[in-house]
């Protein structure tokens, strides 16, 4: 008994235990994967980079080609980089390398927020779908992740212990005989406008080349948009960015061929009172139309005769256009279908601005206002 009390006393629970120290190197570190045949990868970063890089094997994605039909379950768009799917339907991705990686490769795809006040989010299911027993009940992949791999057994779920970051992961298996390329099929589980979960922001897909423990051999990445009708949704985004690259191209081409234009159309009526006794500036206004043009050239004889108006007189103008307004809004209606007498109706007629003015003004404004746009057609 004293031999088993003295043996006790040996197994101290002290930190400073020589047997205890040893006890602790075997023991299992925290952050390693479940036992599998993917034990010893390494957690994701906190934010992983969405950069393309082949790598040393030329690693490369893509996509068979696709029609932009209505009835399209998916389609991928390679102007954007952007695949459009359907919830739950298989999207078959092809994985190609020059070389042929080490052995224990796997292949990595997870979903991340493309914006960056999203990406340090996780991106998951909503809770609807979450919970939902349909594409649920029977499967083996977790219901929180967003991808899943179809008609593969060697696929494996994995949650990131410290970024809780969803993937999943697939062994590489060389092309077979008389192909390039490796298929692997993937479903994506929801929605992209599905609240509690995506909530319609925008999410790419990175799929890596990794070796077991983890480095990265390639990486590509590209936009992903799940939804009822992809072909459509498609079809309407390249549109919109045709009409933006033609906008833009539009733009480019007046700004360099003919810049007078920005010139002459960006002048603000805020500086014109500033401008007014310094601008010596002539424009011509190219105009069509007889009838336009008369009413132009009375707008411009106008304004200059303003400048030159003294401001006494000008009040006293606005005051005559105040009196008229309160007259005629104080008079009373007259009847639709009676004949309007002339003595009731008759309004003076306020003078115009050369009328305002003295002969001696009107005088040295004669050689000014031959000055105005050119009236030959």
């Amino acid at each position: 008994m004293d031999q088993n009390i003295q043996n006790g006393g040996s197994t101290s629970t002290s930190p400073y235990n020589n047997d205890h120290a040893q006890n602790n190197v075997t023991a299992p570190s925290p952050y390693a994967q479940p036992s599998s045949t993917f034990d010893a990868l390494s957690p994701s970063p906190a934010i992983p980079s969405n950069t393309d890089y082949a790598g040393p094997h030329t690693f490369d994605v893509s996509f068979q080609q696709s029609s932009t039909a209505k009835s399209a379950t998916w389609t991928y768009s390679t102007d954007l980089k952007k695949l459009y799917c359907q919830i739950a339907k298989t999207c078959p991705i092809q994985i190609k390398v020059l070389t042929t990686p080490p052995q224990g490769a796997v292949i990595r795809a997870m979903p991340v927020y493309k914006k960056a006040e999203h990406v340090t989010e996780v991106v998951k299911r909503c809770p609807n779908h979450e919970l939902s027993r349909e594409f649920n009940d029977g499967q083996i992949a977790p219901p929180s992740h967003l991808i899943r791999v179809e008609g593969n057994n060697h696929a494996q779920y994995v949650e990131d212990t410290i970024t809780g970051r969803q993937s999943v992961l697939v062994p590489y298996e060389p092309p077979q005989v008389g192909t390039e390329f490796t298929t692997i099929l993937y479903n994506f589980m929801c929605n992209s406008s599905c609240v509690g979960g995506m909530n319609r922001r925008p999410i790419l897909i990175i799929v890596t080349l990794e070796t077991r423990d983890g480095q990265v051999l390639g990486r590509r990445c590209f936009e992903a948009r799940i939804c009822a009708c992809p072909g459509r949704d498609r079809k309407a985004d390249e549109d919109s960015i045709r009409k933006q690259h033609v906008t833009d191209a539009t733009k480019t081409s007046d700004g360099m061929k003919r810049p007078f234009r920005q010139v002459s159309h960006g002048i603000q009526i805020s500086n014109i009172k500033k401008r007014r006794s310094t601008d010596e500036e002539v424009f011509c206004l190219p105009i069509k139309g007889r009838e336009i043009y008369e009413i132009l050239v009375k707008i411009k004889e106008s304004l200059e005769l303003m400048q030159f108006l003294p401001q006494h007189t000008i009040e006293s103008y606005r005051q005559q256009q105040q009196n008229l307004l309160q007259k005629q809004t104080s008079m009373p209606s007259q009847p639709s279908y009676g004949s309007c007498s002339p003595t009731h109706g008759k309004v003076n007629k306020l003078p115009s601005v050369s009328q305002l003015m003295n002969p001696q003004q009107r005088n040295t404004l004669t050689p000014s206002t031959g000055s105005g746009p050119n009236r030959g057609h």
